[in-house]
């Protein structure tokens, strides 16, 4: 018998390994993961896009860009570098759903603070308004965490090639000039790939949950 199982031993052991993997597949494909889609132009709302990348179909990714941040700060693409962020637009004198957007992405620095592999990044779109000096009054009030959230000022073209270009979130406004846009509600979820994974209604406290659970499944596609 002890000479029986010696033969097949080889046998049994290639069976039980083909058989594990056969088993850890079929579970695989029965309760498959969770994936985030990846945003391209072409999957958002034509109004939010330019026009130069509204037939975009594939390979969209956050472009560079140079700002000041509310310490005077070069922020660049760099700062982002390997990480996941969630961006918004605002502007200080917002009367309506700004404070609502700020509060809640206070909430999330808060709930967020110790995961050092995730950031938060908020553009104004008043720059002519927000200077560095006025967003450091601003973030001392909100209370933002220097380390973690970086409020950004800079050239308006370029904050609004941002806007409508990379992040899909502005309304093109023709009536002010060349450069003026309408900022919507939308945080977005930026992977460590510099792709758009999310979209969701800042004002929303359910939508941030929403957004907190996506992070998770976002992360655990990167492990």
């Amino acid at each position: 018998m002890l000479q029986f199982f010696s033969k097949y031993k080889f046998f049994a052991v290639v069976m039980l390994v083909l058989s594990v993997i056969i088993i850890t597949a079929i579970y695989s494909i029965l309760n498959p993961q969770p994936k985030l889609p990846v945003y391209q132009p072409n999957m958002v709302n034509a109004e939010l896009v330019d026009s130069t990348k509204q037939h975009i179909k594939k390979y969209h990714t956050i472009a560079d860009f140079s700002l000041l941040n509310q310490n005077g700060e070069i922020i660049t693409q760099k700062d982002y570098e390997n990480k996941i962020y969630i961006a918004d637009f605002f502007f200080t004198t917002c009367p309506t759903i700004c404070p609502i957007m700020t509060d809640n992405m206070v909430k999330l620095q808060e709930i967020l603070k110790d995961q050092n592999d995730v950031l938060l990044l908020s553009h104004t779109v008043t720059p002519e308004i927000d200077s560095v000096s006025v967003l450091k009054a601003y973030a001392e009030k909100k209370g933002v965490n220097d380390t973690k959230w970086n409020l950004v000022t800079g050239d308006k073209e370029h904050i609004y090639d941002l806007a409508r270009k990379s992040y899909l979130v502005a309304k093109y406004e023709p009536f002010d000039g060349a450069y003026d846009m309408i900022h919507t509600e939308n945080f977005v979820l930026v992977d460590a790939k510099r792709r758009i994974r999310g979209f969701y209604d800042g004002t929303n406290w359910d939508e941030m949950e929403e957004l907190l659970k996506d992070l998770e499944i976002l992360k655990q596609e990167i492990n």
